[in-house]
């Protein structure tokens, strides 16, 4: 599981002089509200807080960011209400948890209709604050690593929403790394035989590959040093 000191030692790497009391906290008071509960993997749920604030790191946000991360779920899931979250945590944190809490609230009665009205949704969630879709992007992309433990119908399902409505919107934000690993996750399961198969023979050429790869370098260090660089 992610600790409390890795997320504030990836957040000194871009804000040196962060005041990281408050991540402290909300990890803190994160782990206790869900102290009970498990998710599918059997794994602690806590452990998805955690590794989802963890992801808001590589994306550089800032501390009000990483507590609302590690909050994200606690309004929807607990009996913990957002008056309480903004008492303790300030008003910004908890706009923020509560456009996360929003965007997860509604039930759809149409795949049509759940597409259009979640992208509608994230709109709305950049207009007020970007860092509401960006948070949501990390929460997304560690569903996406944990999705086999769910049903094969979910799977398809939010495979399927990822790739309609978070994959283009990573791409217009221009967080090329989390487009390529959603893609991945998303070719997965919705074209699990394609998939196998080029996974299948990329492990085949992988000895190949690093023999070139090691080859290349070589001779690229050999002319650094004859350049004297």
């Amino acid at each position: 599981m992610i600790t409390l000191q890795q997320i504030i030692d990836a957040v000194h790497t871009y804000i040196p002089d962060a005041d990281v009391e408050s991540i402290r906290k909300s990890y803190n008071y994160a782990q206790q509200c869900f102290s009970w509960k498990v998710r599918e993997s059997g794994d602690p749920y806590f452990l998805h807080a955690a590794e989802v604030a963890y992801l808001a790191t590589k994306l550089k946000l800032d501390v009000t960011s990483i507590v609302a991360a590690l909050l994200h779920d606690v309004v929807e899931d607990t009996q913990v209400t957002i008056q309480e979250i903004r008492d303790i945590y300030g008003k910004d944190v908890a706009m923020l948890v509560d456009g996360l809490t929003k965007l997860n609230s509604v039930n759809f009665n149409s795949k049509a209709e759940q597409q259009a009205e979640s992208f509608r949704k994230m709109l709305l969630a950049i207009a007020r604050d970007i860092r509401v879709l960006l948070i949501k992007l990390c929460d997304r992309l560690h569903n996406m690593r944990t999705l086999q433990y769910v049903s094969e119908n979910r799977q398809l399902r939010i495979a399927q929403e990822t790739m309609d409505i978070y994959v283009p919107l990573t791409y217009r934000l221009g967080i090329y790394w989390m487009k390529s690993e959603l893609e991945d996750l998303c070719f997965k399961y919705l074209k699990p035989a394609i998939y196998n198969s080029i996974l299948e023979k990329i492990n085949q050429t992988q000895s190949e590959r690093d023999t070139y790869t090691a080859m290349v370098i070589k001779e690229i260090t050999q002319t650094l040093i004859d350049n004297g660089i």
